[in-house]
């Protein structure tokens, strides 16, 4: 339960993250503002984005870290599985340990009729199709 948590978590986070690093501009697009491409009059004011952003995607980054360690320790610590030899040899060694279940029922309680009694077909050279 505690697992499929942390996985929607990582999803959410992880397109969070995505998106907090689409929306930053890069290095060299202060120089564009220069030229009249109006980035001076952004949401985020004149300033720029670079403070909230860069802080926001630092937070999620640190978050996507924390979360991949604490899903990579629950998986961990789960008891391993044994191979498929293992598991064949321990069966083996199982079956050859167990004794056959004996059942005393005298041969003599059986009547005669209650046997039943498979009769064959006569087969006849006439019967065999050519």
């Amino acid at each position: 339960m505690l697992y499929s948590i942390l996985i929607v978590a990582q999803v959410i986070i992880s397109i969070a993250l995505i998106t907090l690093v689409l929306l930053q501009q890069g290095k060299g697009a202060d120089a564009g503002a220069a030229f009249g491409s109006g980035a001076s009059s952004t949401v985020f004011g004149s300033r720029g984005s670079a403070n909230f952003l860069s802080r926001s995607t630092a937070i999620l980054a640190a978050l996507f870290f924390f979360n991949s360690l604490g899903m990579a320790y629950m998986i961990s610590n789960q008891p391993t599985a044994q191979s498929v030899v293992d598991q064949a040899l321990i069966q083996e060694s199982q079956d050859v340990q167990a004794e056959p279940i004996k059942q005393d029922i005298p041969v003599s309680d059986i009547p005669a009729d209650d046997v039943p009694v498979e009769e064959q077909p006569a087969t006849t050279p006439a019967d065999v199709p050519e």
